[in-house]
């Protein structure tokens, strides 16, 4: 991989056949602290609880179950980023949020999370991962595309505390704030155009 040229990615559904991409992805430690993508979708002790292991069967439960719970990326043939989009109602905690609460009675997909493999991150992939993801919303009927970044206030922030994603690359892909509550995590917008 050389520096300035575009990385050449494949973008595909999180089905039960990319199962072991997804966990080669994640790794040891579930993408983070043993989440596996799981912080939205569970009460916050039953996340606590199954931290880890868990959380990885929980995850690969949904995955076999036929439900896909995102996209995946690939470079040259290996997973290399991770988007979690699904439509909000199938993040429960998302929906219990109070600073997240949702703005109007709009049907919306929800990007929840992103996971870039550490070689691949300041590379431009997170933005083309939200492109993807609203692709795969909109094939699946989608028409509203919420997003849940954070906005540095610094201009720099460290890797883990942007897992939902950074409030400037959504900006530019079209995404606008949809209500203005916090000054650090926006809810963001994107209609798809009919």
């Amino acid at each position: 991989m050389s520096l300035g040229q575009p990385l050449a990615l494949e973008f595909h559904p999180a089905t039960p056949d990319r199962w072991e991409d997804i966990e080669a992805l994640f790794g040891k430690r579930g993408a983070c602290g043993g989440c596996w993508c799981m912080w939205w979708k569970l009460k916050r002790a039953e996340f606590d609880r199954q931290k880890g292991e868990g959380n990885r069967q929980a995850l690969r439960f949904l995955v076999q179950s036929g439900e896909v719970p995102g996209i995946l990326a690939y470079a040259a043939g290996r997973p290399v980023a991770w988007c979690a989009v699904a439509p909000r109602e199938n993040y429960p905690a998302l929906e219990r949020s109070r600073s997240l609460k949702r703005v109007d009675d709009q049907p919306v997909w929800s990007i929840s999370c992103l996971f870039i493999a550490r070689p691949y991150r300041r590379k431009g992939v997170s933005a083309e991962l939200i492109k993807a993801a609203i692709a795969f919303a909109r094939q699946q009927g989608a028409t509203i595309i919420e997003a849940y970044p954070v906005e540095s206030q610094t201009g720099e922030m460290p890797d883990a505390f942007a897992w939902t994603g950074l409030a400037s690359t959504f900006r530019k892909l079209g995404f606008v704030e949809a209500v203005p509550r916090s000054q650090s995590r926006k809810i963001m917008r994107y209609t798809i155009p009919g």
